[in-house]
């Protein structure tokens, strides 16, 4: 049984402008040691469903039906004194901007402190002692100094290490990482992947990865989801998105990746067009006003998510016979697909 599962969710949001409709009949799982990816553009709907798990989009101004099962339990129906328990305590999230994320005017050990004894009847001193070493194994040097630092004294990468030092001390079931190495150098990026990974690895942890970085997806995650418009387009496991793709859109997001084996003077390969709004969504196949490919179906009637093999689920009008025929063709076109 999955640690994790998201059935049929729905999630929009009325504004003066009309309903935005971010999340539309999302189903995902995620089974416990496993990191999902989940990638796409801006405003495919990524964050929106991860901070629905965590209740994080009931507004007065929201709509979201479905189900959200962790431990047996309907997140959306569950009352918000019970998900404050389960916050933080059991799923634990790290978000983009930690600068954000962490309270200017309290000293991040005392935030995590804090964290702790929200959630466990322990005593402040133990609570200290167990977010310095928690600061201590994410690498963050000094951590009896760094205690008693702001967050704007630190760097973007520290911050986020305190973000992922609150977590580890509360050992989570699940770990959502949205877009976690957003703004940072390369080689920060690195440490904090890893340390996530030991996360996973170390206390079993599982992990949700938002991201727009297909480089990131093919380092860290088990199985993968592409979301476009509010919708999973193609599902499957990170070695099948990398050599057996199916979508025209994952196509062109593979086509997108920086090559260190291009030519210097060679051109990015973006994809045509912009991603639809969200409040008048195309009618038909959400993706076909950018694909080259869409065959006539696609401008009347939107697909169904329906597997291509076992594991392999897709969200496209072209037969699969013809989307292997493509996806080989693209490959003789561009070696560095294979």
């Amino acid at each position: 049984m999955a640690l994790l599962e998201i059935e049929d969710l729905h999630v929009s949001f009325k504004t003066v402008d009309g309903v935005v409709h971010a999340v539309e009949g999302v189903s995902l799982s995620l089974d416990a040691r496993k990191t999902l990816g989940v990638v796409g553009e801006s405003g495919s709907g990524k964050s929106v469903t991860a901070q629905t798990i965590l209740g994080l989009t009931r507004f007065p101004n929201a709509t979201i039906s479905g189900r959200i099962l962790f431990d047996g339990h309907d997140l959306l129906t569950m009352s918000t004194e019970h998900l404050r328990d389960v916050r933080g305590a059991r799923i634990a999230m790290i978000f983009q901007d930690p600068l954000s994320s962490l309270h200017p005017f309290f000293k991040v050990g005392h935030q995590i402190v804090e964290a702790i004894r929200a959630h466990e009847d322990v005593p402040r001193d133990l609570a200290r002692k167990r977010t310095i070493e928690a600061l201590s194994s994410v690498g963050i040097p000094s951590p009896e100094e760094r205690f008693n630092s702001f967050p704007h004294e630190m760097s973007g990468g520290m911050r986020q290490r305190v973000m992922i030092a609150m977590a580890l001390a509360m050992r989570p079931d699940i770990l959502i990482a949205d877009e976690p190495t957003t703004a940072l150098d390369v080689t920060v990026q690195a440490q904090v992947l890893e340390l996530i990974q030991a996360l996973r690895d170390d206390f079993g942890t599982a992990v949700i990865l938002i991201t727009h970085d297909l480089g990131v997806v093919a380092q860290m995650a088990d199985d993968v989801a592409v979301m476009y418009a509010g919708r999973v387009l193609e599902q499957t496991t990170r070695e099948t998105l990398f050599t057996e793709p199916e979508h025209p859109y994952t196509w062109g997001l593979l086509q997108s990746i920086p090559r260190l084996d291009a030519p210097r003077t060679g051109r990015l390969n973006p994809i045509a067009g912009s991603p639809p709004s969200l409040i008048n969504v195309p009618r038909g196949c959400t993706f076909h006003p950018r694909c080259p490919y869409a065959p006539p179906p696609a401008f009347e009637t939107e697909p169904a998510l329906t597997p291509s093999q076992p594991g392999h689920l897709v969200r496209c009008h072209l037969p699969i016979e013809e989307r292997k025929r493509l996806w080989q063709s693209l490959q003789n076109e561009h070696p560095a697909l294979r």
